[in-house]
């Protein structure tokens, strides 16, 4: 604790720091929720980079102050729809003007505005939640997409290309001890079969069917952050992996977060579904905002982007259990392989509900 607050206090703010305790339940950060001596109780988002995923952190400095700078200029100039406003997260300063702090372990530390007033949620309750959750994809979207993707550096290399993740799969597998539980089993089949499909959108891109924007990158529902009062959203958070891609990689992560009401940790892996209404609720909210810049290439590879990502992250998880787990935080040495079962049945279910989902598609659009 009193390390905790050491940190803290390197970053600049008038108050006295009352208060650091663990905040949410991130996989690759340490985070905290850092609580000042203020009325009303201010507080801020400090984190510990994991250093091991993000090996140029200063690099994730750099994308994230180049994007909130960006939208908070445009916000300046913007009208939003009546009743709405959207809060941007932002880079807190050192005392010494840096963008982050190194202790004397070598930590790298960063703190980030807290988007007071808001609160996120790990499954969608209701469709008009749904609505909201695909409404603040469409804002962050839409507020981006005159912004060069080029200005961005790549701070994670590779991410979200699949031909890539089977590439390590590959690689991994043929060192792994060939005894297989039935799980397992399962797992690599599911793989086999949808090795070959697995490039469909990485083809479009190279062919010129699908051209890179600036993505969140892990736009999953809780990130998200509500407006407390009026149930509507008002920002996204969790900046790290902002940077160019094609923004099917965040609707597909989008709707694979959010139409599981079972949630990816679920040990009930055979009994998760993907819901079509939440669905339908989503990309509404996500047209209302992004319908101005899709192209009808875009439109026609949404399914595609639906099933894939659901099964890429199944195919992560999966390599880094037969790796040891040495990316994802896991309790035990199986959890990354439920996690893997959990987006392999999603897919399953995306791909025997591939009918309805194309026809939500074609109505909305």
């Amino acid at each position: 604790m009193d390390n905790l607050v050491f940190v803290a206090q390197k970053f600049k703010h008038m108050e006295k720091v009352i208060d650091v305790q663990e905040f949410g339940n991130g996989k690759i950060h340490d985070t905290f929720l850092v609580t000042l001596e203020s009325k009303g109780g201010k507080h801020f988002i400090l984190q510990r980079i994991n250093t091991q995923v993000f090996r140029k952190p200063e690099l994730i400095m750099l994308n994230m102050r180049i994007v909130t700078e960006y939208v908070c200029r445009l916000l300046q100039h913007s009208h939003l729809r009546e009743g709405r406003y959207w809060k941007v997260p932002l880079v807190l300063l050192t005392q010494d003007g840096k963008d982050h702090f190194i202790d004397y372990d070598g930590s790298f530390w960063r703190a980030i505005s807290f988007i007071e007033d808001s609160q996120s949620f790990e499954t969608i309750k209701s469709i008009g939640q749904a609505r909201e959750v695909g409404y603040a994809l469409g804002m962050f979207h839409s507020l981006l997409r005159d912004l060069p993707p080029g200005r961005l550096a790549d701070t994670l290399e590779g991410f979200h290309n699949t031909l890539r993740y089977l590439k390590h799969y590959n690689e991994v597998l043929a060192k792994h001890d060939p005894c297989r539980s039935p799980e397992e089993r399962y797992c690599l089949g599911f793989v086999s079969k949808r090795s070959a499909w697995a490039k469909v959108l990485e083809n479009a891109r190279v062919e010129g069917k699908l051209h890179l924007r600036i993505i969140h990158g892990d736009p999953k529902v809780n990130n998200i952050m509500m407006d407390i009062s009026t149930g509507q959203a008002v920002s996204i958070v969790d900046l790290d992996t902002v940077k160019s891609g094609l923004v099917h990689y965040d609707i597909g992560d989008c709707l694979r977060s959010g139409c599981n009401p079972l949630r990816e940790e679920t040990e009930k892996w055979e009994s998760v579904n993907f819901e079509v209404d939440l669905c339908r609720a989503i990309l509404e909210g996500y047209l209302s905002m992004a319908s101005v810049f899709l192209t009808e290439n875009d439109y026609d590879y949404l399914y595609d982007a639906i099933r894939l990502i659901a099964f890429e992250l199944g195919l992560r998880y999966l390599t880094d259990y037969l790796e040891g787990n040495v990316y994802f935080n896991a309790i035990d040495p199986e959890q990354n392989l439920l996690r893997a079962l959990v987006q392999f049945k999603l897919t399953e279910s995306i791909e025997s509900q591939a009918t309805a989902i194309h026809t939500i598609i074609r109505e909305i659009r």
